[in-house]
């Protein structure tokens, strides 16, 4: 099934002729969903061919530049003739700024709108994957980061094995495969492990939303296969990064490296390196070299590891 993360947005606070401010979209076989929603998403989106027809919207937090374009957005979903609900949801003390921010414009919604206050670790469970919040630190405001995570796969089933034991292929494969023991017509019995490897990991994507470092990204981007990690600044602006609660490159590149994951991407890129962010870049390879800068269009594909 296909996992991947398209950038709509990686631009912090304002937008560059580059860089559009935060927001991008996870696709997971038929389904999208979008993580902040930053003025101008849905140009983005269209650029980009994300479609419309998305079912949630995730806010990290209620600065402006990651909430303003669910405005235009709902009103072009309106005039389309969405009779879709669509689902919202964000950190707590949120629902209100962001129901208001939708009537913009209009006396009612015209397709079902929900919104849920999230609290940190009590995941969304969903078929085969969970999206579970976290609390992030960020300066000014109640914020969360987000993780999707798979659950495990089954483990490999063993056909040239089970024919020689006899097995007819069809329902009992399917049924040791899921875990089950048989019995044959000649009284053995098979059990699973003797056929299906140990379980197997699904994937996991993190992604910070606007924070400082913490343990908190840490612990739950253990063994992730993509961290999204904002990395504002360069270590040179490091007291500034305090000051307003971002990260540097080096601050997100040392969570990587703490928590073992495979790869990272950096965005919230401030303007002074919206042209060129190839300091960001080196910087956080010093630490952790598997690491990108994103760029508004990129897409990353997270593939299976076994």
């Amino acid at each position: 099934m296909l996992l991947s993360v398209k950038f709509l947005g990686t631009s912090a606070s304002r937008p560059t002729i580059e860089r559009n401010v935060s927001a991008l979209a996870i696709q997971r076989g038929g389904e999208t969903m979008l993580f902040d929603c930053g003025e101008g998403t849905q140009r983005q989106m269209m650029k980009y061919g994300i479609s419309f027809a998305l079912e949630e919207i995730f806010f990290t937090h209620v600065h402006a530049d990651h909430f303003l374009g669910v405005i235009g957005l709902m009103r072009t979903m309106a005039l389309q003739g969405r009779t879709e609900p669509i689902r919202l949801y964000g950190p707590l003390r949120s629902e209100k700024l962001i129901m208001q921010a939708i009537m913009i414009g209009s006396d009612k919604q015209h397709f079902p709108v929900s919104y849920t206050e999230l609290k940190p670790d009590e995941p969304l469970v969903r078929d085969g994957y969970s999206i579970v919040p976290y609390k992030v630190e960020h300066a000014g405001a109640t914020a969360l980061g987000y993780a999707l995570i798979e659950t495990p796969r089954l483990g490999r089933f063993n056909p040239e094995l089970a024919k020689e034991f006899g097995i007819p292929e069809g329902p009992l494969w399917g049924k040791i495969h899921k875990g089950e023991s048989i019995t044959l017509e000649d009284g053995r019995v098979i059990t699973p492990d003797m056929l299906v490897g140990p379980t197997r990991s699904g994937r996991k994507v993190v992604l910070t939303g606007d924070c400082r470092p913490s343990p908190a990204t840490v612990e739950i981007s253990k063994g992730a296969d993509l961290l999204i990690h904002e990395a504002t600044f360069t270590q040179e602006e490091g007291d500034r990064a305090i000051e307003t609660g971002h990260s540097t490159a080096s601050d997100a590149a040392l969570v990587a490296k703490k928590a073992g994951v495979r790869q990272l991407a950096l965005t919230h890129i401030s303007s002074r390196y919206s042209r060129d962010a190839h300091e960001l870049s080196r910087e956080a390879r010093t630490i952790f070299k598997s690491t990108i800068v994103a760029k508004d269009g990129m897409e990353i594909e997270v593939p299976f590891v076994d």
